[in-house]
């Protein structure tokens, strides 16, 4: 078990010094570990992934700003963060959700709400059309990425494999679409909500 601990502790520093291929790797020996957890929280494959991916987004975002300070915890700092997000989850309305400009908004999942009576799907139609529309401005890497996520529904490692990327790279693309598309939601004044 310490051999791990290392071994993720040296990864971890690789990846801060520029090595995309540590978080990789780091991303493969765990990820199975961390999505069964936040799975067992959700019960929802879709809500689990979106999790996933929004805490190693957050683990990105703090291995690059070098605010990573607790070497040899890799795997239960990475645990905190997903159970954080979790909490985030639950705490989120469950109905349609407001465009605030926020870090942790995802248009898509207005797309995703299974109980619309109709009013609410005349809406959400509406919504999907204008987003369809909105994603086609991104770059074609960024686009690219956003449609095998969103609506081909491929997993990161798919995503990575199909486009000849790394996964973070992958995950980088999918952070700078949806930042691009709030950009371009609040340039335009748009909303997304009933």
């Amino acid at each position: 078990m310490n051999n791990v601990q290392i071994d993720d502790a040296y990864l971890v520093r690789e990846y801060m010094q520029g090595n995309e291929q540590a978080l990789s790797q780091l991303i493969n020996r765990h990820q199975h570990r961390i999505y069964s957890f936040i799975y067992s929280k959700v019960f929802d494959k879709d809500i689990a992934e979106d999790v996933f991916q929004d805490t190693f987004i957050k683990v990105i975002n703090t291995l690059k700003r070098g605010k990573y300070n607790e070497e040899g915890k890799f795997l239960p700092w990475v645990m905190r963060i997903a159970h954080n997000l979790v909490i985030d989850h639950f705490r989120k309305n469950k109905r349609m959700p407001k465009f605030d400009n926020s870090g942790d908004f995802n248009i898509f999942s207005v797309l995703s709400d299974g109980d619309l009576n109709v009013e609410t799907q005349i809406i959400k139609d509406q919504i999907e059309s204008d987003v369809q529309e909105l994603i086609k401005e991104l770059p074609e890497d960024q686009l690219e990425v956003l449609t095998m996520r969103i609506y081909k529904d491929m997993s990161f490692k798919e995503i990575s494999e199909r486009t000849g990327v790394s996964i973070n790279t992958a995950l980088g693309r999918m952070r700078y679409a949806l930042i691009n598309l709030r950009k371009i939601i609040e340039k335009r004044n748009i909303i997304l909500t009933n």
